[in-house]
């Protein structure tokens, strides 16, 4: 690093290191800590594939499960403010159907049910911007509040045609393009682990209500980052899938450009690693062909290769020393159990990942992102709406107008320099794909810090390139938690593999869970 990158490096630094003492600052004089209910109904402790089987079984009720989820969602609601909208009289009708099915004399045989319909019963959410027939897609855009679809997206299709109940849809941040979960329409979800810290975007609803046991299940969508920073920053698992798995219409904003669409993926979030497989099964479809998902997958026949960090980006903060810990435990984990030896590489372009991202998601100058906060009508005036924002008139959050004035000077599509950046992102994947090939495993972090302060994220605006550039590769990465620091705020790490290589990182996100616990409640006193 030259002296003038070390000085810019010393000065957003500083600034950073000052914007965290005013936000504390502000944390404190807002109050203590919000705390949030105990669990009390053990239903909320099974994962999702149990439930699944106990409602065969007769064991649970449909709707007793899906009374329990509800039960809950009202109770951490007040506090955390992940839900947007419900729909828990359809969804207690749709278990009450499940369990007449059931009880019927010719009811499906439990082996039937387990193959045609592996989720039968079982309640899940999904954020606000994945289409769910008869509810509201705002996207969090105060434009689109009373806009309701009237056709599920196919990922929700797909989900209710494997027997699930759609319960809730969950908050994001405005256009799903921010990762701190808060818009003019529903505000600001809060971090069950700490209500002073975020949840992450554009899933940060998802993320947040998965951790406080208010849903078994969740679905999320991931263009930078989005279903692995908030499974990072509130302890849960989540797998983005490799590029082109899942389908993503139903979405809005929908990409604008094929790169665009390359980068956006949907997938689960939840609790337990056991349920990333069969849900990704369902959500792959036809495509499923592709991932293999059910050969067996011999952990230490599996080559494993490590990053601590991205080399030295210059807007990003440096990994937490606790975070690197925490990932030289799994791999001496997985050298003791496995007798798997990792590979410390370095890979220079992931110093260049804000950039290579960018690139991949520019799109012509007449549909950039003040055209998606006209809702896509028009484009908004961005210099009248950073004034109308200080007025305290504008429908916007501060960031998505910033976002949509930083878009006009940066990258232009067609461009020298993002033909030069779209060059680089296809060798970068050339130089992972060799290194990886098709019994590889890359170890990751997923965000260099646990969950920073409500507005903190203002001054580290990139630190998302953890899992942006994941994103540019096409490739699959599943989050997967490793406790809490001594703050307890969740950390952990994401496993990223080769193209279709789903099930590698699957499998190893399971035998993390076995070693060092997966998810952990959320205390109950702050």
């Amino acid at each position: 690093m030259n002296s003038l990158g070390q000085i810019l490096v010393l000065i957003h630094r500083f600034i950073q290191l000052i914007a965290k003492g005013m936000c504390s600052l502000a944390a404190y004089f807002g109050g203590p800590a919000e705390t949030q209910p105990p669990i009390k109904d053990l239903t909320l402790l099974h994962n999702a594939t149990t439930l699944a089987l106990k409602i065969r079984n007769k064991q649970l009720s449909s709707e007793e499960v899906v009374r329990s989820y509800i039960e809950r969602i009202k109770e951490i609601q007040p506090v955390l403010n992940c839900v947007v909208e419900e729909r828990f009289e359809e969804a207690l009708k749709e278990a009450k159907i499940c369990d007449e099915i059931l009880r019927s004399p010719t009811a499906p045989s439990v082996q039937v049910l387990a193959k045609e319909k592996p989720f039968f019963g079982v309640p899940f959410t999904t954020k606000d911007c994945i289409a769910v027939a008869n509810m509201k897609q705002t996207a969090g855009l105060v434009l689109r509040k009373d806009f309701v679809v009237d056709k599920d997206a196919e990922a929700i299709r797909l989900m209710k045609a494997a027997g699930a109940i759609p319960l809730a849809l969950t908050n994001i941040s405005e256009l799903a393009m921010w990762w701190e979960s808060s818009n003019r329409l529903y505000g600001t979800t809060k971090n069950p682990y700490n209500t002073r810290h975020i949840v992450g975007g554009s899933s940060g609803g998802e993320g947040c209500i998965q951790a406080a046991a208010g849903s078994p299940l969740g679905i999320g969508s991931d263009i930078g980052g989005s279903i692995r920073m908030p499974c990072f920053f509130n302890g849960i698992f989540g797998h983005k899938p490799s590029k082109g798995i899942v389908s993503n219409d139903g979405q809005y904003p929908s990409a604008q450009s094929e790169d665009q669409d390359r980068l956006l993926a949907i997938g689960p979030m939840c609790r337990y690693a056991q349920d990333l497989k069969p849900v990704l099964k369902i959500l792959a479809n036809n495509n499923a062909e592709k991932l293999n998902l059910d050969d067996e997958v011999d952990i230490s026949k599996i080559k494993f290769y490590y990053m601590e960090d991205d080399g030295g980006q210059y807007f990003t903060s440096p990994v937490d020393q606790e975070i690197k810990i925490a990932m030289r435990k799994v791999l001496l984990h997985f050298e003791k159990a496995h007798k798997v030896k990792a590979t410390k590489i370095h890979i220079r372009k992931f110093k260049k990942s804000i950039g290579l991202w960018l690139a991949n998601m520019t799109c012509k100058e007449k549909k950039d992102f003040s055209y998606e906060l006209a809702n896509r009508n028009g484009r908004i005036n961005i210099w009248w709406e950073f004034i109308k924002f200080w007025m305290f008139l504008s429908n916007h959050t501060l960031i998505a107008i910033l976002t949509a004035i930083f878009e006009r000077f940066s990258i232009k599509s067609g461009s020298e320099q993002h033909i030069k950046l779209m060059q680089q992102s296809r060798d970068l994947y050339q130089e992972i794909k060799d290194i990886l090939g098709e019994d590889g495993v890359f170890l990751y972090p997923t965000h260099p810090t646990a969950a920073p302060l409500h507005y903190e994220p203002y001054v580290k605006p990139f630190n998302f390139s953890y899992t942006a550039i994941i994103n540019v590769l096409g490739l699959p990465a599943t989050a997967c938690p490793l406790g809490l620091n001594k703050q307890g705020l969740p950390i952990g790490i994401q496993v990223v593999g080769g193209l279709y290589q789903d099930r590698l990182t699957l499998a190893v996100a399971e035998e993390i869970e076995k070693g060092f616990g997966g998810w952990v409640p959320p205390p109950i006193v702050a």
